[in-house]
Formats: structure tokens, sequence, C-alpha cells
């Protein structure tokens, strides 16, 4: 029950996230989510996209490093307090979060999340009655 999502290192220049969704759009891959976090030299992205080993070979060919990672996708619902329960969970379980970002749906918000112990993580929504999203389902609700 997990996604893989696509983490590329881009310069800090101007242009070079629209070179790598160029790229992707040539390739006829549609990114589903992303998140950008920049330093003074560089930038990752991270994404959901449409054909992550495909979009992974497209990128290092372009000259980009990139790689894939196994994150969950947990749908929460547009309600008070949803956040704080899921949050929780990790906490009472000592599983970190090292970042999250928010993946829309039709239906419902979900987050993507990179944690310590994805295994333990999954086991734990399930138990706790969270649903988690594959990377099918992701790419057919925004695709």
């Amino acid at each position: 029950m997990t996604i893989k999502q696509l983490s590329v290192f881009i310069e800090n220049r101007e242009g070079s996230l629209g070179e790598v969704a160029q790229k992707l759009a040539e390739n006829r891959i549609n990114i589903i989510s992303l998140s950008l976090a920049d330093t003074s030299d560089y930038g990752m992205l991270r994404m959901i996209v449409s054909d992550p080993k495909k979009a992974k070979t497209v990128l290092k060919e372009a000259g980009f490093s990139a790689m894939i990672t196994e994150v969950i996708a947990v749908k929460v619902a547009n309600e008070m307090g949803n956040l704080s329960q899921l949050l929780n969970c990790f906490a009472d379980m000592n599983i970190s979060i090292e970042y999250m970002y928010a993946l829309a749906t039709n239906k419902d918000a979900s987050i993507i999340m990179k944690i310590t112990d994805v295994e333990k993580g999954v086991k734990t929504l399930l138990d706790k009655g969270f649903e988690l999203v594959c990377n099918d389902e992701a790419v057919k609700i925004n695709g």
C-alpha cells in the first residue's frame, strides 16, 4: 500500500523546473502532485507521476539526478481534527514523519508522507481505519 514518488534534484536557476515539466510532458507523463523545497544552490522536487519508472529514465537521460522513493498516501476527510488524529497515530507508534505534502482528489484530500517505518506505519493506519491510496488510484482519479 505504498506509492512510488519521484524525487529530482534541480539547480536553483531560472527555467530548471520548467525543463523537468517539459521533459515529462514530451513523454506523456502526468504530474499528479508535487512539492518543491529549495536551498540557495538546488531544489528537491518530489512528485507523484503517472509513470515513475519512465519519468526517472527520461529525466536521467536529460541530465537530472532522479530517484524513486516509497511513500504512503493517506486519505483524510476535510473535517476538523482528522489531521491531528492521523499524526497522533504515528506519534503513538514512535514513527517519525520526514516530510509530507497534499494530493487532492475528487472526494478527499490525501497526505503524501515519507515516514521512518513504512511497514509499521501502514499497518497502524489500516488498524485505525484509515484508507490508503495506491499508485493506480492516484493516477486514475487525477489522470
